[in-house]
């Protein structure tokens, strides 16, 4: 684990300009310039990576205020409820739905996309492993990352009851449904018993790798106290 200042200020100031690149990117700027996508509310990798923006932008605050050489202690909980967030992202898309059928393979080469899905991930991922203390990790951390996909899919029922579950607005350039931004929270393919298995896998899968990063947590060396 690093404790060097600069070296977290200048790995921070990284991240956190990549990451508003990515959140721009998300709007459909550096596609159309004149034309702002209005979608990105709904697409979990958006939210995920706002999520993570915002806890590094706090880390980097907390390391810009310190005068010494210290580990990061920035919202630990939402830090590592941020990462399996992100890490969600990451593995959904590229084993899930970057070569899925209908998808244009050209959208996946995006800087947004590679950023989002990709660089954005590891890089938050890193951060994790490399700048905070190890052993600080609370047992309850990995189920309280639960209340991540459970509040999204929460989300998403609020906005299609809304909508009035109108399948007929599309997500810009594709055949989606607004309401149901992807496959397995689509009422009308998987029927409400099949959302609710996808939300509780997600939510299993939360727990289960969330106690694996706590267990790789507790197996590190712990570091030097200041």
């Amino acid at each position: 684990m690093i404790k060097d200042r600069t070296t977290q200020l200048i790995y921070q100031t990284i991240y956190c300009t990549l990451g508003v690149v990515a959140c721009v990117a998300s709007l459909g700027i550096f596609d159309n310039i004149n034309l702002i996508r209005w979608d990105f509310y709904v697409h979990f990798t958006n939210i995920s990576n706002y999520f993570c923006l915002c806890i590094m932008f706090a880390a980097l605050v907390q390391t810009i205020k310190k005068q010494e050489d210290s580990y990061v202690t920035a919202v630990p909980m939402l830090k590592f409820i941020g990462m399996l967030g992100i890490l969600l992202t990451f593995f959904v898309f590229n084993l899930l739905l970057a070569g899925a059928e209908g998808r244009d393979p050209q959208a996946n080469w995006r800087i947004g996309s590679i950023l989002a899905h990709v660089i954005l991930p590891i890089l938050y991922t890193a951060d994790w492993f490399l700048f905070y203390e190890r052993k600080q990790c609370k047992w309850y951390y990995p189920i309280a990352s639960a209340a991540f996909p459970l509040t999204y899919a929460v989300f998403l029922l609020i906005h299609a009851v809304i909508r009035k579950f109108d399948t007929s607005i599309l997500i810009p350039s594709t055949t989606t449904p607004l309401i149901y931004p992807y496959f397995f929270v689509n009422l009308e393919t998987q029927g409400v018993s099949g959302v609710l298995m996808w939300v509780g896998i997600l939510a299993v899968a939360f727990i289960v790798v969330g106690y694996l990063f706590y267990g790789l947590d507790r197996l590190g060396k712990k570091g030097a106290r200041h």
